[in-house]
């Protein structure tokens, strides 16, 4: 009986152990890998680089909303990036004309359509505004997530010098944040974000490539914004980059 109990102990010890061990391998490949520590360093210097050069030019974005992959909306602003990083933007469209007086059964659809037009702006607003919390990415959260041992890295696929840094608990609990990063421009390339409204069953997946100026800086050149719930699109298109 007692060899029996020393062996289901030695057993269970040795499962312990090799448990242990495992785990403390994959804490050693979240944060020790040489390479992974390269290309955070890499990651943060480069978003530092580019918001401090951003901070020094103006440009055009061109909002577009869709809702069940129909246009409703298009918006075109003036950009720059304020004192705290944030873009602060000018409309470049002008007022909208006011509606004529209709009937009263008019009225009546009137009124629906522009109720039915508030809630998806504000919906879309909503997206928008999460959208700021992941872009572009900041140095500080990206080293934080480190810390915590929430980045991987894995092969880039068939393209020599790529990357990418997968981000775990990036601002939600539950959310992922897949950033493609060329090793010898030492730029991002294209980040893929999969994260969700006030509740996960709400989510809400984010598409953005990137794009250089002629000086180097890198630089959001098109944003989609899928709302999958509601069916509702947001897509952004920066342009015409000028110096202040």
């Amino acid at each position: 009986m007692r060899v029996k109990s020393i062996a289901g102990f030695s057993a269970k010890f040795s499962f312990l152990a090799v448990a242990a061990l495992l785990l403390s391998c994959h804490q050693l490949r979240a944060q020790g890998s040489p390479d992974l520590q390269a290309r955070v360093a890499e990651l943060k210097e480069s978003s530092a680089k580019n918001k401090q050069a951003l901070a020094q030019y103006t440009w055009k974005e061109t909002v577009q909303i869709y809702l069940k992959g129909d246009l409703k909306k298009t918006e075109h602003f003036q950009v720059k990036q304020g004192p705290d990083g944030k873009p602060v933007k000018t409309s470049l469209d002008a007022p909208a004309a006011p509606e004529q007086p209709s009937g009263r059964g008019g009225r009546l659809k009137e009124h629906i359509v522009e109720k039915k037009k508030e809630e998806y702006k504000d919906y879309a607003d909503q997206m928008k505004e999460l959208a700021q919390h992941y872009l572009p990415p900041d140095k500080d959260d990206i080293q934080a997530a480190y810390a915590k041992g929430n980045i991987e890295i894995i092969p880039g696929g068939s393209v020599p010098d790529q990357v990418k840094l997968v981000i775990h608990n990036y601002y939600k609990q539950g959310d992922s944040v897949t950033m493609t990063f060329d090793k010898s421009k030492k730029q991002l390339q294209a980040i893929s974000i999969a994260t969700y409204m006030d509740d996960p069953k709400d989510a809400m997946n984010l598409t953005v490539t990137f794009d250089r100026l002629p000086d180097g800086t890198n630089h959001l050149a098109s944003t989609t914004i899928d709302g999958v719930s509601k069916q509702l699109k947001v897509t952004t298109t920066n342009s015409d980059y000028q110096h202040l």
